[in-house]
């Protein structure tokens, strides 16, 4: 794992968004876990964001240590694996405490959606990085939910070390809140935040870093030949490398992209999550076969993406 990290490391890899692998009493499945984790790497993939895709808003405390302990114990030397913390202060103050005594350079702070205001959550974003020495990328999914010039003075103090963003707009190339934060701190720390298809008007347009996703998990190498592509300016190889994504996408949108990227990473074959943790559940079963006909293609995708790179 790795233990030392640059702002570049935002644009050097696809953030890899995944579910999180448990056994059928909701104990950790460490070899279901490190199975994903392989697949990824193998892909290209360097660095791993365990959030909203591995239901963390639900981890009990108290099996925050055991978490992260077997997340380490899984990835490669050169990998960035990033742990996410909260949403509520209590929550953040309880694993504060715990992180401070490991070796992850940097947590993200999940979004607060419950009772909250701006400058409370600088408040609360300022005592966690006090209390556990670790810098926090910030999950950004509402308007004005940190003010960019607040968010500006949180970089300068360390206490900020980049922002995933993902607040939605009908169209994505218009936006106001975005650009400010861009002007405060600038494009290289911010990466768009919604999986492959918003990336491409983040990227394009605002230039934004690079892009988390959960559809990676199932493809990474085709998902860094995207970003890749955004990078490069390539718009027309983009599109035809987004296009293999768009099936397995439009499902999440309309069932709820966690549960489905839940169930697809287990229907694929490319490892079996088990059960998702409470307060949510797996995908509806009656959608089981629309999932693993997108998710297979997906899998298939890459495979032959795999063996014509190997090949060439």
């Amino acid at each position: 794992m790795l233990t030392k990290i640059e702002t570049p490391q935002l644009a050097r890899s696809v953030l890899a968004v995944p579910p999180f692998a448990l056994t059928s009493d909701f104990e950790i499945n460490r070899e279901a876990n490190a199975k994903l984790i392989r697949h990824l790497e193998a892909g290209g993939v360097s660095s791993l964001l365990y959030g909203g895709n591995a239901n963390v808003h639900n981890w009990p405390v108290s099996k925050f240590a055991e978490w992260l302990d077997s997340l380490e114990e899984s990835v490669a030397d050169n990998t960035w694996l990033i742990p996410s913390v909260g949403p509520d202060w209590g929550k953040l103050v309880d694993e504060a405490a715990i992180l401070k005594s490991r070796r992850y350079p940097v947590a993200m702070a999940l979004p607060m959606i419950a009772p909250q205001t701006p400058d409370g959550v600088v408040r609360g974003l300022q005592d966690f990085v006090d209390r556990s020495g670790v810098p926090l990328i910030v999950y950004i999914k509402t308007d004005q939910y940190v003010p960019a010039k607040a968010m500006a003075r949180l970089v300068e103090q360390g206490a900020v070390f980049g922002i995933k963003y993902a607040v939605p707009r009908n169209d994505l190339t218009q936006d106001s809140y975005l650009q400010e934060l861009i002007d405060a701190v600038g494009a290289e720390r911010i990466v768009s935040g919604f999986g492959e298809p918003p990336a491409f008007p983040h990227l394009t347009h605002f230039k934004l870093a690079g892009f988390t996703a959960g559809c990676v998990c199932i493809a990474p190498r085709l998902s860094m030949s995207y970003l890749h592509a955004l990078k490069r300016g390539d718009e027309a190889e983009a599109k035809r490398l987004l296009d293999v994504f768009l099936p397995l996408e439009a499902i999440r949108e309309r069932h709820n992209a966690i549960r489905v990227l839940h169930t697809a990473v287990s229907l694929s074959g490319v490892a079996d999550m088990g059960p998702i943790l409470p307060l949510l559940t797996e995908a509806d079963p009656a959608i089981h076969g629309e999932i693993r006909e997108a998710a297979k293609a997906l899998l298939a995708a890459e495979m032959t993406a795999r063996q014509q790179a190997a090949a060439a």
